[in-house]
């Protein structure tokens, strides 16, 4: 059963008119699409919340009610007051159900990996979303991976995914998704040997260096103790 919310044509603007709107229960909205005029309209707060708290979220297809007609709309973007997380304002874009969008969508392991059951690792999620185009019916909740095969250092790329029926990637066929990576602590390990590598590196020239002086002044003191010698003969 579709989703279908009520919309007002908004007739009052301003911050103070949208602080009225918001201490009602409700948020101010746009409704906008390709060749057609946007219309500003104001929409009440626990049906988007609804409709965001969804299994399909931002990419759910619903129907907003105004001028006595349904129009099929996602919601294209929100915004949220940085200091409260309030919802303040929603776009609504019109959606033609013949014509495919663009849309991104959630990307979820299938499977244990063998690199964490047995190899010590972990899954590293590289990339959480991947863009898709296809006609709105089609839009999947999500795109799920089997992650089962892989072992420690390996990892999935958009290349390796096939996308549902109807379903065409648009993400970079080389951006990884998914990584089986190693524990920080064996990565530190190896960053500390690889320190003192550099470390005793850079030492090794410093005592050359003081040997060097060392023998200079010992060539010196030579030196001089020979002059004082031939000097005492000359007396």
């Amino acid at each position: 059963m579709g989703i279908t919310i009520k919309g007002e044509k908004r007739k009052v603007f301003g911050k103070n008119a949208s602080r009225t709107i918001r201490r009602e229960g409700k948020v101010p909205a746009i409704f906008y699409g390709a060749n057609i005029s946007s219309i500003p309209l104001v929409v009440t707060k626990k049906d988007i919340i609804k409709i965001l708290r969804s299994e399909t979220g931002e990419n759910t297809i619903f129907k907003v009610s105004f001028n006595s007609e349904n129009r099929d709309v996602m919601i294209k973007e929100l915004q949220i007051d940085p200091v409260t997380d309030e919802l303040i304002h929603v776009d609504l874009y019109q959606i033609a159900m013949d014509k495919a969008i663009r849309v991104s969508v959630s990307v979820i392991p299938v499977g244990e990996a063998v690199g964490v059951k047995s190899e010590g690792g972990f899954v590293d999620f590289i990339t959480r979303e991947v863009e898709i185009e296809c006609l709105p019916k089609d839009i999947p909740e999500n795109i799920e991976i089997d992650i089962s095969t892989l072992h420690v250092h390996q990892s999935v790329k958009m290349e390796d995914v096939s996308p549902p029926e109807g379903v065409e990637i648009i993400t970079d066929p080389d951006t990884v998704l998914i990584l089986i990576d190693v524990p920080q602590k064996e990565e530190i390990i190896e960053e500390e040997k690889e320190e003192e590598e550099v470390i005793a590196e850079e030492e090794e020239p410093e005592v050359i260096k003081k040997e060097k002086e060392e023998e200079e002044k010992e060539e010196e003191k030579k030196e001089e103790e020979k002059k004082k010698g031939g000097e005492k003969e000359k007396e």
